[in-house]
């Protein structure tokens, strides 16, 4: 099968690309290099520019027979969003409308969309299961709501058939050593918590001590980016069988806190890290772990290699072979 993968030069969507090539399909990446790296999706076509671009689009679709699209590229920080709101309605849900359209008119019928657990916001019930109430707080996980609800409309009135993947927090990285999480600049906990590791920032930040979990911190159900890839291909693959439009939660079923994950740190890489204490981020609710039974049934996906070491040591054997990323 013909892929086209839109941000496939980003840190998850550069693991399916690598799970696409290692299964023979044909994969072309759409990305404008503007946060991803050309070196992450060595092995594919790289087309740069944007998956906003009506002409551009419509052009690969038709050349390269595209049979399914694969929708990575978005802007994906909480903070960001929320002090740049007018950059996120318009790289995530404007962008997503303008390719979807264009997957319509070129007849492609299936259509795998990145989506996010941060859609759910601060949930009423734990682990979150996909008929759970989504009021995100974040302008980030409403942008991705919205993605999600252009989706679903247009599925309704055509023929093109979808499946809105929630996953929660994406960590670790590729066992072979040579695809990483590289952000600049880095927010995410676990490669952070590994710079400080690595003596690249002092500390680590707590944003929060007193949520309503068990030691205070923030509570998050940390997935390994290979399961994560994994898991397109099988929602790629439930489309091709005729499966009808869905959204899955892609979690482990358990949550881990900030302190869990910087004491995981210190056991795998063996050096100290200094933790200083901050106030709670706007749009961050205290705790997120999923209910992934959905994704096990219909998908027949299982995390494989989502316990906290093997995220924290894969991570860490890819930032000591990369000290500067993807410029080593």
């Amino acid at each position: 099968m013909n892929v086209l993968v839109t941000g496939g030069a980003g840190y998850v969507g550069s693991h399916a690309v690598r799970a696409l090539l290692d299964a023979g399909h044909g994969v072309v990446v759409l990305d404008t290099l503007e946060r991803g790296h050309a070196r992450a999706c060595r092995g594919a076509r790289l087309v740069t520019g944007s998956a906003a671009d009506p002409e551009l689009v419509a052009a690969t679709l038709r050349t390269e027979r595209i049979a399914c699209v694969m929708h990575f590229a978005a802007y994906t920080e909480v903070a960001e969003s929320m002090a740049h709101p007018e950059r996120y309605y318009a790289n995530n849900t404007a962008a997503t409308a303008l390719l979807v359209r264009a997957c319509v008119d070129a007849g492609v019928h299936a259509f795998v969309q990145s989506s996010t657990c941060a859609v759910y916001g601060a949930p009423d019930r734990l682990p979150v299961r996909e008929q759970a109430a989504r009021r995100p707080l974040s302008v980030y996980g409403h942008t991705k709501l919205q993605c999600e609800e252009i989706l679903e409309g247009v599925s309704r009135a055509t023929d093109l058939r979808h499946v809105s993947l929630r996953y929660f927090n994406a960590a670790g990285a590729h066992p072979d050593g040579d695809l990483g999480e590289d952000h600049d600049p880095e927010t995410h906990l676990v490669p952070v918590v590994l710079q400080a590791a690595a003596g690249k920032r002092a500390d680590v930040a707590v944003y929060g001590t007193d949520c309503p979990t068990p030691d205070g911190t923030c509570v998050r159900d940390f997935v390994h980016v290979c399961d994560l890839a994994r898991a397109h291909l099988a929602a790629m693959e439930y489309l091709s069988a005729g499966g009808a439009s869905a959204a899955f939660n892609l979690g482990t079923g358990a949550g881990h806190s900030v302190r869990e994950v910087v004491d995981t740190a210190r056991r795998v890489t063996g050096r100290p890290i200094l933790v200083r204490e901050a106030p709670p981020r706007p749009g961050d609710p205290p705790a997120l772990y999923a209910d992934p039974a959905r994704a096990r049934q219909a998908l027949g996906w299982r995390p494989q290699h989502s316990d906290l070491a093997t995220i924290v040591s894969t991570a860490w054997a890819w930032h000591k072979a990369h000290p500067q990323g993807y410029e080593d």
